[in-house]
């Protein structure tokens, strides 16, 4: 198939781990406990990936030792726990900086994830430079968590929101985007893969011709970190933003990456400890990056798990992670384009993870119904992007989500149970 890692289960640590060239994906799969999971009596099938993704050993193992051996509060401490437990932290940013080859370690801020990442520019940076009369451009693919941060911002400022079409496959009408780049516009902000088609947008492109008018761009990484090689430099972003949980580490943490010049300019998102140089009733002085944007007692357990996971993905390697989910997609896009009366939604010619779809006749709540009962996990509804769904004129898809421990046979588990879906509305 492709090349990957051998990684032994019995083993907690990724740094001890050795890898070979064969992508053993029963291997892996072994490092998931949840994966051995019964679910109603049939073997768990998990296709929700682009919701959350499931956890590693080695992540589950870094946060338990956190909470176990290494538990307290970072920074200032001068106890042997403070100092272990700011180092680990303090080397989980430098995972994420180097995983997204940031420039500094400072351009690395903790947030909650993807959301507050996106709500921190809009209210910093957005609320600085976004007036009146001005627009903030998206595209007709964003998930709610990139609409509507600016749609609030545009609200309170008198701006407007504008928004760049897409065709019927899914894909960006990149003409359309850059004759709607204008004088009035102040920030592009543009998923790079579509939570909810797969889409993966020419990001390169589209900030190449924003620069070329000296727009900012912000750029939802959410669903493309976890599926492909994001290098922030080379793609010159002016903001990403990156979520744990679908990166294989744990809810609850996210990063916002931003140059730092842009950073260092923004004023403070939150007020409270740590991101504080001097306190008076007077006057406050902010600390400096990447604290000036992590206010209050950090989810430090979490960090560490997601420093877990960066290193568990660079032991196996994102690119063959990428190849081998690929030929995974093109598989299941095979298999479920073959079935009839199933429509797939969503058919770009650059995807990655995501297969949506509709059967005729189903409401998709009621295929997610049945395939439960099979014990096959895949997500029904709007998916958080209700403008797509208009777009494509339909209430909802099901939509099935890859990540590199998902089979073939799992593709075909979905296939037959889909067939049952048929059967029973038939």
């Amino acid at each position: 198939m492709t090349t990957a890692a051998k990684l032994p289960s019995t083993e907690s640590s990724v740094r001890s781990r050795s890898f070979d060239t064969g992508f053993d994906v029963e291997r892996i799969r072994g490092d998931f406990p949840i994966l051995a999971r019964d679910i109603r009596g049939k073997k768990l099938v998990y296709l929700d990936n682009a919701a959350t993704s499931q956890k590693p050993r080695v992540v589950l193992d870094a946060v338990s030792r956190y909470y176990e051996q290494e538990n307290a509060n970072i920074h200032r401490g001068v106890h042997f726990l403070s100092e272990l437990a700011t180092s680990e932290h303090d080397r989980a940013r430098q995972s994420v900086k180097s995983f997204i080859n940031a420039a500094d370690a400072r351009e690395i801020i903790f947030v909650r994830g993807t959301t507050e990442a996106i709500n921190l520019v809009a209210q910093t940076y957005g609320r600085a430079n976004v007036g009146a009369g001005d627009e903030v451009l998206v595209t007709a693919m964003e998930h709610h968590s990139n609409i509507v941060p600016w749609q609030l911002l545009c609200e309170e400022k008198g701006a407007k929101l504008r928004v760049a079409p897409i065709n019927d496959a899914g894909e960006l009408i990149l003409d359309d985007f850059a004759k709607l780049l204008t004088s009035r516009t102040k920030l592009v902000a543009v998923a790079h893969v579509s939570n909810a088609l797969g889409t993966v947008n020419p990001i390169s492109e589209i900030i190449q011709l924003a620069h070329q008018k000296n727009i900012p761009v912000l750029v939802d990484g959410a669903q493309a970190v976890p599926h492909m090689k994001v290098d922030v430099q080379a793609l010159d972003a002016d903001f990403y933003t990156l979520s744990s949980h679908k990166m294989f580490g744990p809810m609850g943490i996210g990063v916002l990456y931003g140059k730092a010049q842009l950073l260092e300019a923004m004023p403070p998102y939150q007020g409270g400890g740590d991101m504080i140089s001097s306190v008076t009733f007077e006057k406050t002085t902010y600390n400096k990056l990447p604290f000036k944007f992590e206010a209050g007692t950090p989810d430090v357990a979490g960090a560490i798990g997601f420093g877990a996971a960066i290193e568990y993905l660079n032991a196996i390697g994102i690119e063959n992670i990428a190849k081998y989910e690929h030929e995974l997609l093109t598989y299941g896009t095979e298999k479920l384009g073959s079935i009839e009366g199933v429509r797939l939604i969503g058919t770009a010619k650059e995807r990655a993870g995501v297969i949506s779809f509709v059967i005729e006749g189903v409401h998709p709540h009621d295929v997610g119904t049945i395939l439960d009962q099979e014990g096959i996990a895949i997500r029904t509804g709007h998916h958080c992007a209700q403008p797509i769904m208009d777009r494509f004129g339909i209430p909802a898809t099901a939509r099935a989500s890859f990540a590199f421990y998902n089979t073939k046979e799992e593709v075909d588990a979905l296939a037959n149970g889909i067939q049952k879906v048929r059967e029973v509305f038939a």
